[in-house]
């Protein structure tokens, strides 16, 4: 199993039975936790009055007091702190009881190693996400190069642009759509000896290919029709500068070996024109897609490719960043809020643990879009997980297929329960009206002998 964390999460097992709680030990040092244990629930309180706990696992029935009576006492003295109910006398009305008290999840015994460590992992995913909810009002924001994020990744981005900047060789920026790169280029150049010197930005997939040769190089007077007089291109614009070609891979084979003129003999020639002239211009291309890949479908040179992969990053996805959205969405809303003259919005956890979950194929660009959206059309002071868009919310597709068997659309609703519910069997189990070892049997039945 692979932390998420860099610190221990501190779990405590309680259970009146010795043999589980080793099992239990065991497994758990083993994925990397921090592992506290006790045989009844008194020895659990004296073990919480003096050691700080992210989650607590407790068997439901025990001598004496029972789990739910731990469960009671956590939830009204500690507010820090999620509960994980496991038992061998499972039913539904024991599952409701348990999750309406708090509990966070409810397995069934006998459950398999796989079990646990999901529960585990699903439970202090929460915690961890309502402990950063819990600071997102307050936390001061810093940023560098009009970067957000104290991410790892992000982290290592910052690295590379200090670096970048000592020198002027051509920069590479690969990535998805909308994860900044031209935000790094404009980063690049401004912490490099040029930046009182131009940054032109040419984003090589909006302008046609017919007039990309006259907008990069210039044209003379007279070199095609409408030429009415002369113009200097981008090149020239870039002077002394750094000229940003995103999207590089846009560009047309013919027009990929007249940028490779340039990268080699720093000279440019204008349409219409048989001389060259001299520029000094640093380039840094961008690209959404693998250069690499298309040099061997040779839809992109191998020559250019190589001039232009000097120093090359690759931008982080918004999915990857951890906590970084929680600090981007408390930027944007506040930037957005103020420019519209709105109110700053406040956010559930719930909300942000969505928001946190989804993954975001549009990055950091879709991620503004999505709080401007909410700023305008969110009624209430908080934003709750129905004011976000469909696309962010969960719904089960209806679809009438009469061809499909009985034991397919059965199959096909439990996953799709199973989704709604973000995997967690036990109120999956309370959804279909079933107990968890039902659940158990239909799944792994559907897995064997069903394609869903």
């Amino acid at each position: 199993m692979v932390r998420c964390t860099d610190d221990k999460d501190r779990i405590l097992i309680v259970d009146d039975s010795a043999a589980t709680l080793e099992v239990l030990h065991r497994n758990l040092v083993s994925a990397g936790y921090m592992v506290f244990a006790a045989l009844n629930v008194t020895e659990a309180i004296k073990i919480l009055d003096v050691t700080p706990i992210d989650l607590v696992i407790t068997d439901l029935k025990m001598p004496g007091l029972s789990g739910v009576h731990l469960l009671r006492h956590i939830r009204e003295n500690f507010s820090d702190m999620e509960v994980i109910i496991i038992t061998g006398y499972p039913s539904v009305k024991g599952a409701v009881e348990a999750i309406k008290t708090g509990a966070e999840e409810y397995l069934a015994k006998p459950f398999t190693d796989e079990e646990l460590f999901s529960a585990v992992a699903s439970t202090l995913r929460k915690l961890h996400t309502r402990r950063a909810a819990s600071r997102f009002p307050t936390k001061k924001i810093t940023t560098s190069y009009g970067l957000i994020g104290e991410s790892p990744a992000m982290a290592g981005v910052r690295d590379f642009i200090a670096k970048a900047a000592l020198t002027s060789a051509t920069v590479l920026i690969a990535g998805e759509s909308g994860t900044g790169k031209e935000l790094v280029a404009r980063a690049v150049h401004y912490s490099s000896n040029r930046a009182s010197a131009p940054f032109v930005p040419v984003n090589c997939g909006a302008i046609p290919e017919e007039l990309l040769e006259s907008e990069l190089f210039g044209h003379m007077k007279g070199a095609f029709t409408g030429a009415i007089d002369s113009r200097a291109g981008f090149f020239q614009t870039a002077d002394g500068g750094t000229i940003f070609l995103d999207e590089i891979s846009e560009t047309s084979l013919n027009m990929q070996i007249k940028l490779l003129r340039v990268l080699q003999d720093k000279e440019v020639c204008m349409v219409g024109s048989s001389r060259t002239r001299k520029v000094d211009v640093r380039i840094v291309a961008s690209t959404n897609k693998d250069l690499y890949a298309l040099v061997k479908k040779g839809l992109f040179r191998q020559d250019l490719f190589f001039r232009v992969n000097v120093l090359a990053i690759e931008l982080p996805p918004l999915r990857s960043r951890g906590d970084d959205i929680l600090m981007l969405i408390r930027h944007f809303s506040e930037r957005l809020a103020e420019e519209m003259g709105k109110p700053v919005p406040a956010f559930s956890s719930q909300t942000l643990q969505v928001l946190q979950n989804y993954h975001w194929p549009g990055n950091v660009r879709e991620l503004q879009n999505v709080l401007q959206r909410l700023i305008v059309l969110t009624d209430g002071d908080i934003v709750e997980t129905p004011d976000l868009p469909q696309l962010l919310r969960f719904s089960v597709c209806k679809e009438e297929d009469f061809t499909r068997t009985l034991a397919d659309v059965e199959a096909r609703y439990i996953r799709n329960v199973l989704a709604s519910v973000k995997g967690n069997r036990t109120r999956a189990a309370a959804v279909l009206g079933i107990d968890r070892k039902t659940l158990r049997k239909k799944l792994q039945k559907s897995s064997q002998s069903v394609k869903v």
